[in-house]
């Protein structure tokens, strides 16, 4: 999930439903010192894999935006073996997480020379390295970061920017269904707001074809999560994040309110085989960077670059 705290167009009054920007950072800090990314985020970029088998393009070099907390870096790999990963994170803290990440799956043997390499980890545009591609990335993979941002239309432009032309978009992230029981819950005990509303797949698509992405393709499912008890559901739930809902209860909730969300979530969301259970709507999204258009206005600048792009795509005289 990538952190906007720092964007000067978010709005100071935010909505109550809207991910509240020093919240987003807290948390995600908060989990760059996880012992290890979480389990849904692995299976969600397990899912969104598999709708790799039908894409054609070959990418030369990929990006992993959010790659640490994104935990699908094996599978992308595992498909495009060939192609030249690069990751960004948008946080420091995850960025070092990334690093280390690296550094351990590239440790050399105790028999070769010491060389220690760069890790190709980066949080700042444009990539300060010779080796990034002029023509730009063919693929940006990025998993889990859709229900993290504060700022989706700047985040699909900064997409845009990074992908060369024919090159694809991967994303997925948390849907409006998400946590729909404890929604309800919440509700009915008068507790506040315990989520954000997260963005319906159409809104996606609508947002990233105005970001100048072709093609916007968005699909949804719906998972179900059980656990044996309550506390191992919090367990869970705190590695995927937290409240972070501009609305949500201001200050410190006591051990007696603690005690009481406990028994209502044992009461609530207990499925009938005893186990306590959970909606999750996950969305998935794929775009693809079209050739540019030249605007057409009186007066009309296209770069040289674009006009080759152009020429070479121009259809053939009858």
């Amino acid at each position: 999930m990538p952190s906007d705290t720092a964007n000067p167009s978010l709005p100071t009054a935010l909505p109550a439903v809207a991910p509240h920007p020093a919240s987003v950072d807290r948390q995600l800090r908060r989990l760059a010192t996880l012992p290890e990314a979480p389990w849904l985020h692995a299976e969600v970029g397990r899912r969104l894999a598999e709708k790799l088998q039908a894409i054609r393009i070959e990418p030369t070099h990929w990006v992993d935006w959010s790659a640490w907390l994104g935990a699908a870096q094996g599978e992308v790999q595992s498909r495009y073996p060939q192609a030249r990963r690069w990751v960004y994170e948008p946080l420091p803290d995850m960025a070092e997480r990334s690093r280390q990440q690296w550094q351990a799956a590239h440790a050399a043997p105790w028999w070769k020379p010491w060389h220690k390499a760069q890790a190709p980890v980066f949080s700042q545009w444009p990539v300060p390295d010779a080796a990034w591609p002029a023509e730009g990335a063919g693929l940006l993979w990025a998993n889990m970061t859709l229900h993290g941002a504060l700022d989706l239309p700047g985040l699909f432009k900064a997409w845009h920017r990074m992908l060369g032309v024919g090159g694809f978009v991967m994303c997925s992230g948390l849907g409006p269904d998400t946590g729909r029981e404890l929604r309800a819950l919440y509700q009915a005990m008068g507790w506040g707001l315990p989520t954000i509303d997260f963005i319906d797949m159409h809104d996606l698509g609508d947002a990233m074809a105005k970001a100048g992405f072709a093609d916007p393709v968005m699909d949804m499912e719906h998972l179900t999560l059980t656990w044996p008890d309550a506390e191992t559901l919090l367990a869970e739930c705190r590695t995927w994040g937290g409240n972070v809902a501009a609305g949500r209860h201001a200050g410190w909730r006591t051990p007696r309110w603690r005690a009481r969300m406990l028994q209502a979530l044992h009461e609530h969301l207990r499925r009938p085989d005893g186990r306590l259970g959970l909606t999750l709507e996950v969305v998935y999204g794929h775009a693809i960077k079209p050739e540019p258009r030249a605007a057409v206005a009186a007066e009309t600048r296209v770069s040289m670059d674009d006009m080759r792009r152009m020429v070479r795509k121009a259809p053939p005289r009858p």
